[in-house]
């Protein structure tokens, strides 16, 4: 089966703002459209940034009547105070913005999102121009799979196609996402690999292997002496 692809997933309708936009018009935005961040375009809707809640809580976090209680320790608290007096994108927003490509697998996608922490990334073109955004609900959507198309991607698509596997030899039971693998494989080195290619099938949650195997491949050949 092909691996989805960020284009299979993400929201091609993009709420966006330039860099004039206000404060208070990208609060609203993210209230009225229930999302955590807008991608900040240029007049070719290239991205040049982007502002999320975090950007805007900062405004909260250094009210005046605060700000000189707490002292600037450090690039980041600078930074956060910047972003805090600012009034429109220009100053919000986060530049050069985290982006993905559209033909980024949900994997890779998956690492993006976890690695910085971000809720969502803008999905650009090679120009950079806005093409949708995806965001975590978005790559979840992988696991809205019923247990017997990931059994049949499984069985025909790793075992036999992959692997050259007898599907008669190997067992494989999916309840809720969650694999169970049994029976024997012919090499024991194969095992570790229908595991790992298992668990890279998409919507799997979990693989629990009980195989055997019918010859060890692990272990040196003893060959006699001359």
């Amino acid at each position: 089966m092909k691996r989805r692809t960020v284009k299979d997933v993400m929201t091609a309708e993009v709420v966006t703002a330039v860099e004039d936009t206000t404060f208070a018009e990208i609060a609203d935005a993210l209230a009225e459209h229930r999302i955590s961040g807008v991608p900040i375009v240029d007049d070719d809707r290239r991205v040049v940034g982007i502002v999320t809640e975090a950007d805007l809580l900062h405004k909260e976090e250094f009210k005046p009547d605060d700000a000189g209680e707490r002292p600037l320790r450090g690039r980041h608290r600078h930074h956060a105070l910047a972003k805090a007096r600012a009034v429109d994108a220009r100053g919000l927003m986060s530049a050069p913005a985290v982006t993905v490509r559209p033909d980024a697998t949900v994997a890779q996608a998956a690492r993006l999102l976890a690695s910085h922490g971000f809720r969502a990334a803008p999905v650009v073109d090679e120009s950079g121009t806005l093409c949708g955004i995806v965001s975590r609900r978005d790559l979840l959507t992988v696991f809205h799979r019923s247990d017997d198309d990931i059994r049949d991607e499984i069985v025909y698509d790793v075992l036999v196609s992959r692997l050259w596997q007898d599907p008669s030899e190997v067992h494989v039971e999916v309840r809720e996402g969650v694999v169970r693998l049994s029976g024997r494989m012919e090499l024991k080195s194969l095992i570790p690999i229908v595991v790992r290619m298992t668990a890279a099938t998409e919507g799997v949650v979990d693989v629990v292997g009980d195989l055997a195997y019918e010859r060890d491949d692990t272990r040196p050949t003893a060959y006699p002496r001359a």
